[in-house]
């Protein structure tokens, strides 16, 4: 058994679950999420708490247990208090501006970048003294978000020699030592 899809989800209140043939969907105060899953798993909801039982110990079978009950508790989690990820730009004259839902960037090249974001994804600029600028990326879908994140990151990843770019606020960027004296 899958001790990933054998755990059972804990449903917040606020949040409302159904389950519509192929579809489920989840409904609460930050928005609402549908997924698709495997018909033959079967979801049941009792007491305020969803678990997900497969039909046979197939490798397809066990595979899909784990993955559509990590993506349903994503989806409570999202839809109940959120997911926010806080992205940090370390370089001279690196500059972001949020206006709406569109994110300006400028990275050192002779242009600036100009990132339409979806409407599911909240996007915030901060710029203090002293800091390197901040922006604060919030959502209700996981997935969504860490793919405005890996978008964003793939413009100027961090290097390792002085470790300019964009990182995740709290990530540790491995350093080189670069070019060593010449011993005479």
């Amino acid at each position: 058994m899958s001790r990933i899809g054998k755990a059972p989800i804990t449903i917040p209140a606020g949040v409302t679950v159904k389950v519509d043939g192929d579809v489920i969907t989840v409904k609460g105060p930050k928005g609402e999420l549908k997924q698709k899953f495997n018909p033959e798993l079967q979801i049941k909801i009792e007491d305020g708490q969803l678990t997900i039982s497969r039909p046979s110990d197939d490798r397809e079978h066990r595979a899909q247990h784990g993955l559509y009950r990590a993506l349903i508790h994503n989806m409570v989690v999202g839809v109940s208090t959120g997911y926010r990820k806080e992205m940090e730009l370390v370089g001279v004259g690196y500059r972001a501006t949020a206006t709406g839902q569109v994110l300006e960037l400028s990275l050192g090249y002779s242009h600036a970048i100009y990132i339409k974001l979806p409407p599911e994804v909240k996007v915030e600029a901060k710029t203090e003294r002293n800091k390197n600028p901040l922006i604060i990326l919030e959502s209700d879908d996981k997935q969504l978000l860490g793919q405005v994140c890996a978008k964003i990151r793939s413009l100027r990843k961090p290097e390792p020699y002085k470790g300019k770019g964009i990182k995740f606020v709290g990530e540790v960027i491995r350093r080189k030592s670069g070019k060593s004296a010449s011993a005479k």
